[in-house]
Parts: structure tokens; sequence; C-alpha cells
């Protein structure tokens, strides 16, 4: 596949963002400035820029806790972000949605989602919607190895493959569901596997190189804009992080993982790969990529700028944007 210069330094400026967005709230997480639970996904930059990339602006995105990478791939300002996650009121969600729950409907961003596997029919619907509006827009539901075996991962790939939905699964298969290595819990090897009982293509991915995920995806969303049904794609991939930042509290200093296998994948880091692949081909240039690196320093030091700076919401206001349904 043929990739643009341009798009080539759009996805490795999206890399260095969910890079550097994630190393920060880590830091500030264990620095107990950011209230709640942070799940940072430092390591899997290029699973959620090699598929976002594959999308326009009018397509839309499920997410889960560990989210903050698929909104900044899907356009997501670091800014807002940052201030959401921080419970500002001027973030995404006025503060009130934190690291797990941001929503940006202009963007496409139909939420990331606390409870695992709860993204997947949200994406499916938002797939048959487009249908009965007569858009050949395309849904991306974003979901880990735990969630392939969630009742909602089933159906939704039944479901999605019986209406032939414009709908792509993309599971980040980081080998861990929480603490507990997929292994022990799941009967099969690879995810990509369970595709064919819903007679739908099913493909692994090295979910480190975003040229193959860019590819993968991008077959994936022609397939389902020209009316073909559903993929499932499974990026093989690695968290460098725990699975929650700070869980050494409460692990009581022990480790589910071999720190040798921690560093055999940082060995794979996604932009190294990239880099080494650009000096390789000579598409970029070194000084090009530091460029993006230093841009990418000031817009995130701004951004939390930003967030410190901004007022927390008033107490006054915690019913406002609440609805209920009877």
């Amino acid at each position: 596949m043929d990739i643009s210069k341009d798009k080539l330094l759009e996805m490795y400026r999206t890399m260095q963002k969910i890079r550097h967005f994630e190393s920060k709230a880590r830091d500030l997480a264990m620095a107990a400035e950011l209230p709640g639970f942070v799940h940072v996904s430092i390591g899997e930059e290029a699973s959620a820029t090699g598929v976002c990339a594959a999308l326009r602006k009018t397509d839309r995105i499920t997410s889960n806790h560990r989210g903050h990478g698929h909104l900044i791939a899907k356009g997501g300002r670091l800014d807002r972000m940052m201030a959401e996650i921080f419970g500002k009121r001027t973030g995404y969600c006025k503060g009130k949605g934190g690291s797990m729950h941001i929503v940006d409907y202009s963007l496409g961003i139909l939420g990331a989602n606390g409870i695992v596997g709860a993204g997947l029919p949200i994406a499916t619907g938002s797939a048959l919607g487009a249908v009965i509006a007569g858009k050949d827009d395309v849904t991306v539901a974003f979901f880990g190895d735990g969630a392939s075996n969630e009742g909602t991962f089933h159906e939704s790939l039944n479901l999605a493959a019986v209406w032939k939905l414009p709908v792509v699964f993309v599971c980040e298969n980081n080998g861990f569901g929480e603490f507990t290595p997929m292994a022990t819990v799941t009967s099969v090897k690879d995810i990509a596997v369970r595709a064919k009982a819903y007679d739908i293509p099913g493909h692994i991915v090295d979910g480190n190189d975003v040229l193959e995920v860019f590819r993968y995806t991008s077959e994936a969303v022609a397939r389902a804009r020209a009316g073909e049904g559903p993929t499932l794609l499974e990026c093989k991939t690695y968290r460098w992080e725990g699975h929650v930042v700070g869980e050494q509290a409460f692990l009581g200093g022990g480790s589910y993982r071999e720190q040798s296998e921690v560093e055999e994948w940082k060995l794979k880091c996604p932009l190294i790969r990239f880099e080494k692949w650009c000096a390789e081909s000579g598409k970029i240039s070194s000084a090009e990529l530091k460029k993006i690196i230093a841009e990418t320093e000031k817009e995130l030091a701004d951004a939390v700028e930003f967030a410190r700076s901004s007022e927390l919401p008033s107490p006054s206001e915690v019913t406002d944007d609440v609805y209920n349904i009877t």
C-alpha cells in the first residue's frame, strides 16, 4: 500500500501525542494530581493510530477504560482531554466523565466506557443507525482480550454479521485482562479465529506496526463501507505499564508478570520501529521527526497548564446534564 508522506507524518505525530499524553498522565496520577483511576496505553500507540488513520471524521468509534489513545487518534484535543481527567469544567465532559468516559460526538467519539465489553453493542447500534440513515459511515469498536470473553462480544458480532453492518471490531490483545493472563481464561490462542463462527473475516495484526494496522484497517473499512459487513481485527500488542496506575499499592509489592517480559516488548516499541522504517526507506528525515517531537512536547505542556488553570465545576452543577429515562 502506497501511503502519502503527509499521512505518514500524521501517524507519527499521533503516536507521539499518545506517548507523551499517557506518560504525563501516569506521572500526574502518581503525584496524586489526578482524581480517580487512570489506565494508560504506553506501548500500544500503533493500534489506535493505525486504525483511526483509516477513518474519516464522520466515522465513529467506541472505546474502553484504556481509551486516551483512541480519543487522541480520532482527533481529540490534548488540552480538553487533560482538563477532563483533572476534573475541570473545561474538559470534554465538563469534568464529570473523567479518564474512562470522554465523549465528543462532533469527532465521532461515542465515548470511552468503564464497563468491559460495553462498547461492542454500542458500536453495532451505531453501524445500524448509519444504515438506516442511508449513510456509508463506519463504526469501530475498540476492546481488549478480556472483553472477547463477554457475552456482548458474541452477540454484537453475530448481529453485525447477520445484518452485514458497517462495523470493524478491533481487539487490542495485550495479553492480560486486568491482572489475569489471557491464556488462563481463554480457550483459543488467537481471538481472530472466533470470526469463523460468524462467517466474517478475522485477521491477526502486528499491533506494534502502525503501517500494518493501517493497511488491515483500510481493507476492513472499505469492505464495511461497501456494504459487505463487519471484520474482526486482533492487534497483538502489550502495555508497558500496569493495568492501572498505582496498582503496586494494592498488589502488595507483588507482580503478575515478569519484568523480562516487559523489557522484551519494549524492544518492539511502535515509535522506534516507525523511526527505523523511516530511516531505512528514506521517506521521512530525522529532522522532520524531531520537529514533531518538539511540537508535541509544547502542545502537551500547554495542555497541562490549561488543565491546571481551569476551574472546577461548581457543586451546584451536579445534576446538570444528568437525565433519567422512565
